[in-house]
């Protein structure tokens, strides 16, 4: 693989990572605008809004079994234009059944999506031989900010859906299939490398079972803040309305400024050090905003948790591939999974909590469990394994 062709691929990722972030925050965003285009009842919601990530935790099981037959590259190009459309679906439609079917499609396509997205990641971070994998997800982000700014505008506007919806997919569909003609995946060892484990062979669930309750405890503190801290903000620490919408977008903010940033930290002192300093600022952001006296200490915490939490799961995703390196598309698949666990687990589980106990209560759940992170630190891979100025690879070429 030439210098140039791996520059290429790793710009079209990147884009594909972008795009995903649009489309994920459109649809999340306007839940509320979802429920009330299709009459579906408070009731009836959580079952819509769970069916999502179940389905791509299908279609995460499902991708790892197509890559042995197809490239994770063939599975990008024709998943991302299904998500893309069943987005469009979601905001075309009228009846529960015509949401169903489109909410169904996202799911499964997504699912395929992020596995096969996080395995050409991983790829071509081993290409490079240094880390790149927070580069990937700070672009996804981005999009993320984009795509809530966009769900914003339309609200704004009193647009429906369909009308949000239908400019975005005609300008990011052509964009990801003109992207996709440069996928790249890295040329991987196949053969064992020093300080790798299960290189060449079957991916162990024992190995990589730590990365996996990582990545769960992850998502757990990410759904947090994501579903919660609006909430938080205005019953618990008394902001105003507008205040309480702020949290979120701060904790997008900076988790896409940690991630700009993170990659030179992983080359600089090492994946493990780096998820343990992120897993310690993210305990503390937790602690803040369960302790806060009021609106703007809390800030303070949501602040903390986006710079903490923003380097474990590129990371995570980085220390599969790296623990098995002859089979890391299954890794990553099988890892990808418990991305969505943590999802469906920790929104129901502070609520839960709030409701039985308190919400400041509830807050020290997700920090307990970020910090249980320090105890498979060791798991992002041993001093060999690190990427980058000091602990690259030897003879590995710089190609941007």
């Amino acid at each position: 693989m030439t210098d140039a062709g791996l520059r290429h691929g790793r710009a079209s990722l990147g884009l594909s990572f972008g795009v995903q972030g649009v489309a994920f925050a459109l649809l999340v965003t306007r839940i509320p605008a979802i429920q009330d285009q299709y009459g579906i009842s408070d009731g009836l919601l959580p079952v819509f809004l769970a069916a999502v990530p179940i389905l791509a935790g299908a279609g995460s099981v499902t991708t790892e079994k197509v890559v042995a037959r197809v490239r994770p590259a063939a599975v990008l190009r024709w998943s991302q234009p299904l998500v893309l459309l069943a987005l469009l679906g979601v905001g075309a439609g009228r009846e529960v059944w015509h949401v169903a079917v489109a909410l169904g499609a996202f799911g499964l396509a997504v699912g395929a999506l992020d596995a096969s997205m996080n395995m050409l990641g991983v790829s071509l971070q081993r290409a490079y031989g240094r880390s790149i994998m927070l580069g990937f997800h700070a672009a996804y982000s981005l999009g993320g900010i984009v795509g809530a700014s966009l769900a914003w505008a339309g609200a704004r506007w009193d647009l429906s859906l369909f009308a949000s919806y239908l400019p975005v997919v005609l300008v990011l569909l052509p964009a990801a299939l003109a992207g996709s003609r440069w996928y790249t995946e890295g040329a991987g060892p196949k053969e064992k490398e020093p300080g790798s484990a299960g290189a060449g062979g079957a991916v162990s669930f024992r190995l990589l079972l730590p990365l996996c309750l990582v990545m769960s405890f992850a998502y757990i503190g990410d759904s947090t803040v994501s579903n919660w801290s609006a909430k938080y903000l205005q019953d618990v620490l008394g902001g105003s309305e507008q205040l309480a919408t702020v949290p979120y977008n701060v904790y997008m903010v900076t988790t896409l400024l940690g991630r700009a940033v993170g990659d030179l930290g992983v080359r600089r002192f090492g994946a493990v050090a780096v998820v343990r300093g992120g897993s310690l600022l993210a305990a503390g952001g937790f602690a803040v905003v369960a302790t806060a006296p009021g609106a703007w200490v809390g800030m303070l915490g949501f602040t903390m948790l986006g710079f903490g939490l923003c380097v474990i799961v590129p990371q995570t995703f980085a220390a599969a591939g790296r623990m098995f390196p002859g089979s890391s598309d299954a890794a990553v698949a099988r890892l990808n999974i418990f991305n969505y666990v943590g999802f469906l687990v920790g929104s129901p589980l502070v609520g839960a909590l709030g409701d039985a106990w308190s919400y400041r209560g509830a807050m020290l759940v997700p920090m307990v469990l970020v910090l249980a992170t320090l105890v498979y630190a060791r798991a992002f891979g041993p001093e060999p394994a690190r990427y980058g100025g000091g602990h690259e690879r030897p003879r590995t070429a710089d190609v941007g």
